[in-house]
């Protein structure tokens, strides 16, 4: 073949997969939301002159056109594996593989986001425990990098500093140190969050230094039939083993009356919801997922104290391995409820309090409000 043959054909190969890409894009319906990644994709914008002239226009089809991208999760994959194994990158996006797990970089540690969240504990404090008979505690969540990031060679924070910096700003707390009962392995490999099945000895830790002492319980181990990718598993884009989610059941779970109100009103939920098992988040099984409060009684109690919990989503896993020891507890999610309407949810007598956060959501906390 002459090489004007072989040009001809290379320009003819090009424009014919460029004219496939198009026609692709063309015709394929968008789609609304990605699994993998957990998010909205952008839908196309809305043609105007002011939109033209002022280029917003031009950033949001940008946008729009990177999201529905025919085959899109293929060449993020591609993307991955090419910048982790071939180029040697230290993370993808933020997103790196270490040991067996994936993880995100929280890097450097931002003093003003836990300013932020010391003021809206303090908001919490003033208006609802101040003066009131009652035991309040604070106990942080390490995230993945804790564990994997200085091995790795990856950049983290002073996790201590972190907590020295919460406590200085929050001194009406007393600490409980959860930094030196936890593992890499009492998380997920795909995932943010930590495993039910080996929170016992976190839960027995916290109970302890709240005074109290969880029952023996005998729990059963119930594992869902279906893999479970975590977010971030997604979000690398990088082919992983998936997890497998265990909820425990037994002893005091067993008999509980949950209560949420993530629909403004008031309704019995499940302890561990299974439609949500299957859904977009298996990890949502736990108590229902976001809820901005949620109550647990436990009717076979053997004394009244209750617990309240500040919390974010670690909490959910938590607390069930909990009931036990107490009454009743209330987990209140202040990323979904307004910290000033509180008191028509609960009531703030002489119950037991902890502020149980992750580090993560400490070092990003304009969500709570």
């Amino acid at each position: 073949m002459s090489q004007n043959r072989k040009n001809i054909l290379l320009v003819l190969l090009t424009a014919g997969a460029l004219l496939t890409g198009f026609l692709c894009c063309l015709l394929m319906p968008d789609r609304e939301f990605s699994f993998s990644e957990r998010r909205k994709l952008a839908a196309m914008p809305a043609f105007s002159a002011e939109s033209i002239l002022s280029g917003e226009f031009a950033e949001d089809f940008e946008t729009y056109t990177q999201d529905q991208f025919p085959v899109r999760d293929g060449f993020r994959r591609l993307k991955a594996l090419t910048e982790t194994y071939l180029l040697g990158k230290l993370d993808n996006n933020g997103l790196y593989l270490a040991q067996g797990h994936l993880s995100k970089l929280d890097y450097p540690m931002n003093e003003e986001m836990l300013d932020y969240a010391a003021e809206r504990f303090r908001y919490l404090y003033d208006t609802y425990l101040a003066g009131k008979n009652m035991n309040i505690y604070l106990s942080v969540i390490p995230d993945k990098n804790y564990f994997l990031a200085p091995q790795s060679g990856r950049p983290s924070y002073n996790y201590e500093a972190l907590v020295s910096c919460m406590l200085e700003k929050a001194d009406y707390m007393k600490y409980i140190d959860l930094f030196s009962v936890l593992s890499l392995d009492d998380y997920y490999r795909t995932d943010s969050h930590w495993r039910q099945e080996k929170l016992l000895p976190a839960a027995e830790h916290l109970a302890g230094a709240m005074g109290v002492e969880l029952p023996p319980v005998d729990y059963a181990e119930n594992r869902l039939d279906t893999p479970f990718y975590g977010v971030y598993s997604g979000q690398s884009a990088l082919p992983v083993r998936p997890d497998t989610i265990v909820c425990l059941t037994g002893g005091a779970i067993d008999g509980c009356t949950v209560t949420g109100w993530g629909s403004g009103k008031a309704e019995t939920l499940p302890m561990y919801n299974m439609d949500m098992a299957r859904g977009r988040d298996p990890y949502e099984l736990f108590l229902s997922g976001s809820q901005p409060v949620i109550t647990i009684e436990n009717p076979d109690a053997v004394s009244d104290r209750e617990l309240i919990i500040f919390r974010d989503s670690y909490a959910s896993s938590l607390a069930p391995l909990l009931v036990g020891a107490w009454s009743k507890i209330t987990l209140v999610d202040i990323r979904y409820v307004q910290s000033a309407v509180l008191d028509r949810f609960v009531d703030f007598e002489a119950q037991d309090v902890l502020f149980l956060y992750s580090s993560t959501l400490l070092n990003n906390s304009l969500a709570l409000r």
